[in-house]
């Protein structure tokens, strides 16, 4: 399906998502991660849970390394953001600590102006055209993971999309179809 060459990592790579409850931070982390161990890289996937209900803002990270990981902390210093949750991108510092060179991609229908390389997708859109979630409560996981490996290269689409028949039960079909689409519509954000 797709040709291009995944990037060599040399050190860890550090993602961290922000989403709220209910909208899947903590499935995109696993997913991620077991993408990139079908690539042969070694990897880890966590959530932090501050106040446990629906809604609530989560953070969940994810580590991806050429060999094996020591590190047990939280991702403090992230190579790259994930924000699921559109209303985050106020409010909430998800650029706290991100690295100089740092990546940000956005669940957005809008501009984006944040001082470091952004990429946007409408992934609200695409997870509801799917019939993910609710209008309400979108689940929009798997377009954000597959937004991130067509923004970053860090994963291939194959491995996304062969890690969510392997970890997401509900739609599996949507939910593919969902990482496909915003893996090609995810874009260069315009301040």
């Amino acid at each position: 399906m797709e040709t291009l060459v995944r990037p060599q990592l040399r050190e860890i790579l550090e993602v961290r998502f922000h989403g709220r409850g209910g909208m899947g931070a903590v499935v995109a982390s696993q997913i991620l991660a077991d993408a990139a161990f079908q690539e042969g890289r070694w990897v880890q996937a966590f959530p932090f849970f501050g106040v446990e209900r629906r809604g609530a803002p989560v953070t969940a990270f994810a580590r991806i390394a050429p060999e094996a990981v020591d590190a047990r902390t939280n991702v403090y210093a992230p190579d790259v953001v994930v924000v699921l949750d559109p209303s985050l991108l106020k409010g909430v510092d998800y650029l706290a600590g991100l690295k100089e060179g740092g990546i940000v991609v956005a669940n957005t229908d809008g501009p984006l102006a944040v001082d470091a390389e952004a990429y946007v997708v409408d992934a609200t859109r695409i997870a509801l055209e799917e019939g993910l979630g609710s209008r309400s409560v979108p689940i929009v996981n798997t377009a954000m993971v597959g937004a991130l490996a067509g923004a970053t290269h860090i994963v291939g689409l194959d491995a996304v999309l062969r890690s969510i028949a392997r970890l997401v039960r509900q739609k599996p079909d949507a939910n593919r179809r969902a990482a496909e689409r915003a893996f090609r519509d995810v874009r260069r954000a315009v301040p």
